[in-house]
């Protein structure tokens, strides 16, 4: 089996993080342009947005049995293989402009997406160790977060000057070139393979999922990513109905908004070192202010400069949350790395696809006064969710101390 060499170390690693956003740029590169699908393909404007609800969901699903999958036997060829299959699946959806052939192709990306991004989440722990590995997955979230940055921007001018299909074509062919530089430049990182017995793996999951802290961790940054997912349903609607803006405008919108949660992951990495009992209550309050005054303000006079400068707040403080939380749920179980960041990924794709898709079912986000209501209605979820996690966090805390104290006593 071919492993990385050592001159391809640094090369490899880059290509690892350039990988991460994948699922987030197969989402966001056809944001703009889902009106637009969905006059062409002669369906409603829910009927498209299950397109995004199906790609979430079979990613997550996917990704909490494609973490022990790839533990038993390793990340590299599982990369290609599913580098190759996306690249297919979304030339498919070009070629056949079909809502079924759409949602087929979707769950076929969403699957051989958890086997790229989880693999590439745990080349990490298979690489590096120790503060290293600590300062690495510190930036996941900075760079998972340049999808919603890049995507929606690429994708806005693509729907403007080629058509939605030319979104897909451009998927494909970028899935082609990391294919090709991973077959030149990667390799395998795996270095313990673990047997893939099925109750063993089914035993890690109940365990994890038994940890208090630990699950409703998952369902934190589901929800924080949810509100994201949810505004990148309703805003070019918003947007290009509403305000009667082009596509273009719409991929600004989306762009902005990935900006903000990367400035969120960035401020979050710069304050590592605060306690998170500190600084998570601060975030999760200035996600209540900003949704309080995107109703308020769309009350008084809807506008979209306001509408966007509020949803940049709230994904910066959103963003801050999920990269602290985000992280703390990786680093919970690092003997089964590859299990952990596929249940963490998975975990977020399932709750964030339920919460997005059902405020947007609920809410019918058409107005600007909507969609602050269906922010705060979620942000009310997660000071729930937070206090329950805190109070299992103190408890695994004090258990930690108390068994040290009694090893020291012997």
């Amino acid at each position: 089996m071919k492993t990385i060499k050592e001159s391809h170390r640094g090369i490899s690693t880059i290509l690892a993080f350039a990988l991460i956003p994948l699922s987030g740029f197969a989402t966001d590169i056809y944001i703009p342009s889902l009106p637009t699908m969905a006059k062409d393909l002669h369906v409603s404007t829910v009927a498209v947005q299950l397109s995004l609800v199906l790609f979430f969901i079979s990613s997550g699903i996917s990704q909490l049995f494609t973490g022990a999958i790839l533990d038993s036997f390793g990340r590299y060829r599982a990369s290609l293989c599913a580098l190759i299959v996306f690249a297919a699946a979304s030339f498919a959806i070009a070629v056949y402009p079909d809502i079924y052939v759409l949602y087929i192709m979707r769950v076929v990306q969403g699957i051989t997406v958890s086997l790229i991004v989880v693999g590439k989440r745990a080349f990490f722990v298979d690489m590096y160790s120790g503060e290293k590995l600590k300062h690495y997955t510190s930036l996941f979230v900075i760079i998972w977060s340049t999808a919603p940055i890049l995507a929606p921007f690429i994708g806005g001018y693509l729907q403007s000057i080629f058509g939605w299909q030319s979104s897909f074509y451009f998927l494909g062919g970028l899935a082609i070139v990391f294919f090709l530089l991973e077959l030149f430049f990667s390799g395998e990182s795996l270095k313990h393979f673990h047997p893939f017995k099925a109750k063993p793996i089914l035993d890690v999951y109940a365990n994890m999922l038994r940890t208090g802290d630990f699950a409703l961790g998952l369902v934190i940054i589901g929800s924080c990513y949810g509100l994201v997912v949810m505004y990148g349903m309703a805003s070019p609607f918003i947007v290009e109905r509403v305000f009667n803006f082009s596509p273009v405008i719409t991929g600004y919108s989306s762009l902005l908004s990935g900006v903000a949660i990367m400035i969120g992951g960035t401020v979050a990495k710069g304050l590592i070192k605060v306690p998170l009992p500190k600084k998570i209550p601060i975030a999760i309050t200035l996600m209540a202010v900003f949704s309080g005054l995107i109703i308020l303000t769309g009350a008084i006079h809807t506008n979209i400069y306001v509408m966007i400068g509020l949803t940049i707040g709230l994904h910066i403080s959103g963003g801050f949350v999920f990269n602290v939380i985000y992280g703390y749920c990786l680093g919970r179980f690092s003997k089964n790395a590859g299990t952990a960041a596929g249940l963490t990924g998975g975990g977020m794709y399932i709750v964030s696809s339920v919460i997005s898709y059902g405020l947007v079912s609920l809410y019918g986000i058409r107005t600007q006064t909507i969609l602050g209501a269906s922010n705060i209605t979620g942000v009310i979820l997660i000071v729930i969710l937070f206090i329950a996690f805190s109070k299992f966090r103190n408890i695994r805390l004090k258990q930690e101390a108390d068994a040290a104290t009694a090893t020291l006593a012997s």
